[in-house]
């Protein structure tokens, strides 16, 4: 999918989906910062709150959805020459359920791509994916490049959804090279506005965890997610990047940073009463979630470097101590105390090693 090579266009009208939502309005609300960008066009099917449109600032919102055709009348009127697509549900709507989620994220993405493959004034196309394309397995490697694909398919819906998506991008692509079509995959996103469901499962004291299993994270702070979408409206080149945190953190790490109490559970626990106590957060929990917690998944960007020209300001571990700070998270155990307790003990077995026998 494209050739990674710079095209060189500086967008002038800028169209963002979804801007009722975190990505959405906070992607338009750091364009409008900037003065090179002369129009910003806001679309959403829900009108975005007062506070947001406020931040939003002189970008004019277009109530639109983009799973109606008509969505090219409004890249076409505008002569819109950048879209950012950020608007992919996670999870099911509170209404309409995952009928809604699949008809928005791949109804709405093909109309949209094939809205953008008829503008003549299009040049650039960036959507919003996740790591749930490469899904959660034991044949995984210990990270995934942009080449490689699920060892085993997705189970869950999000997944399955954003591998349909990428595909109508590719397809775009072919159709119209002229246009720089990128995809960014994004790992869980964390910080003190927006938790990922993946980790507030750490609000409760006591964190249950899969027994034998202590799966490598790798997290994206949310600051970051929303400049590397913005850095890519302005100059990224055509092509699939990951986009991640520096380093990985174990979920081991992750407790006790967070200063929870861990209880080990075998597997079928951890899915079905495990989830029942932990209510309601680990109860909304999907199959991909919970497979997250059993492997794991690494990331490797050393295209998002070389290629997108994209440096993260958080490393995973910074991500998701400012994740554990804006949550005012109450340890139940202090994490000093334990490392002070390591310590110690490490001190008390390196002595005995060492002494004469």
């Amino acid at each position: 999918m494209g050739n990674g090579v710079r095209d060189g266009h500086k967008p002038r009208v800028v169209l963002v989906t979804g801007v009722s939502r975190f990505f959405g309005g906070n992607v338009v609300s750091r364009l409008a910062a900037d003065d090179a960008v002369e129009r910003i066009i806001a679309v959403d099917a829900r009108q975005p709150s007062p506070e947001l449109l406020r931040r939003m600032g002189r970008a004019e919102f277009v109530r639109a959805d983009i799973r109606n055709p008509l969505i090219r009348k409004v890249i076409d009127g505008n002569e819109v020459d950048t879209v950012v697509h950020p608007a992919i549900l996670s999870r099911p709507p509170s209404s309409g359920g995952r009928t809604a989620m699949k008809d928005l994220n791949v109804l709405g993405s093909m109309q949209l791509l094939a809205a953008c493959q008829k503008a003549p004034s299009v040049r650039r196309v960036v959507v919003r994916s996740s790591s749930s394309v490469y899904g959660c397995s034991a044949k995984d490697p210990a990270k995934f490049t942009e080449e490689m694909s699920a060892r085993t398919p997705p189970r869950g819906d999000y997944g399955r959804d954003l591998i349909e998506v990428e595909g109508f991008v590719r397809g775009l692509a072919r159709r119209r090279p002229d246009i720089a079509a990128a995809i960014l995959r994004f790992p869980p996103l964390v910080g003190p506005k927006l938790a990922g469901y993946g980790v507030q499962y750490l609000r409760s004291p006591i964190t249950p965890s899969i027994l034998g299993r202590d799966p490598r994270m790798q997290l994206i702070h949310e600051e970051d997610g929303i400049a590397a979408l913005v850095h890519a409206a302005l100059s990224a080149p055509g092509g699939t990047f990951n986009v991640a945190g520096d380093g990985s953190l174990l979920l081991s790490q992750a407790l006790r940073r967070a200063g929870r109490i861990e209880l080990p559970v075998p597997y079928f626990v951890f899915k079905s009463v495990g989830r029942n106590l932990m209510s309601p957060i680990m109860k909304a929990f999907t199959s991909e979630q919970i497979d997250y917690f059993l492997f794991g998944c690494g990331l490797d960007t050393t295209r998002m470097r070389t290629e997108l020209g994209f440096e993260p300001r958080w490393t995973t571990v910074q991500a998701f101590d400012d994740y554990i700070g804006g949550a005012a998270l109450r340890p139940v155990l202090d994490p000093r105390w334990i490392d002070a307790a390591e310590n110690t003990l490490l001190g008390l077995v390196g002595r005995i090693g060492s002494a004469p026998q």
